[in-house]
C-alpha cells in the first residue's frame, strides 16, 4: 500500500475535527503526491509530541528555522510506511531519544498551516510518543535547543497548536 493510501485510510478512520479532516482528504483525492514536499499545492506531513506522563513534561525543539519551540515532526520520505511511521521516525530524529512509543489511538490532532513559499501548506497528522523511563535527548542539527517543559509551562513557550496538542495528548491519557 503506498503512503498516500495509507495516509487517506488514517483520515477515514480519525474521529473529530470532521471539517479540517475533510479539507485532508480533499487535498488527497486531488494531488496523488499530496503526502510529499514536492507536491507545492500543500503536503502532509507527520509529527508527534514526546511526552513523559510520568514526570508531567513534554519534550519540545527550538525550530531552526522557525525560531519556535514545535512538538518533533517534518516531511514524510520514502521508507516510511506509515503516517505514524513517519511521526516516530522524526521524534526520535529530532530527540535524539531511543526507544519511544507511539501512543496507541492513531493521530491525536490535525493541524494545518501555512508555510513559506514555494509550499504554501502543511496537513500536520499530529501523534504522541512516549518517552522511556530513562530518556536522554540530544539536539539535531535541525534544532537550536531540545529541552524539557512542564506541563504548565508550555503555553509560555510554544504556540497555541502546541498547546492544543498538548492538551488532546493529555485527555487521551486520562491526565
Amino acid at each position: 500500500m503506498s503512503l498516500h493510501d495509507e495516509a487517506v485510510l488514517v483520515l477515514k478512520a480519525y474521529e473529530g475535527q470532521e471539517e479540517l479532516r475533510q479539507a485532508y482528504l480533499d487535498h488527497l483525492a486531488a494531488h496523488p503526491d499530496g503526502v510529499w514536499k514536492a507536491c507545492t499545492a500543500g503536503h502532509v506531513t507527520a509529527s508527534a509530541l514526546v511526552i513523559d506522563p510520568e514526570r508531567g513534561r513534554v519534550l519540545l525543539t527550538l525550530h531552526r528555522k522557525l525560531r519556535m519551540w514545535l512538538q518533533m515532526g517534518g516531511h514524510c520520505e520514502p521508507q516510511d510506511a506509515s503516517l505514524a511511521a513517519a511521526a516516530l521516525r522524526e521524534a526520535t530524529e529530532e530527540s535524539g531519544i531511543a526507544g519511544l512509543s507511539l501512543l496507541p489511538g492513531g493521530p491525536v490532532r490535525l493541524d494545518r498551516h501555512p508555510i513559506p513559499p514555494p509550499c504554501h501548506c502543511h496537513y500536520d497528522v499530529q501523534y504522541a510518543v512516549l518517552a522511556p523511563q530513562d530518556a536522554r535527548h540530544e539536539v539535531s542539527d535541525e534544532s537550536l535547543d531540545v529541552r524539557w517543559f512542564a506541563y504548565d509551562e508550555v503555553a509560555d513557550v510554544a504556540d497555541a497548536s502546541v498547546v492544543r496538542l498538548l492538551d488532546a495528548t493529555r485527555a487521551r491519557l486520562g491526565l
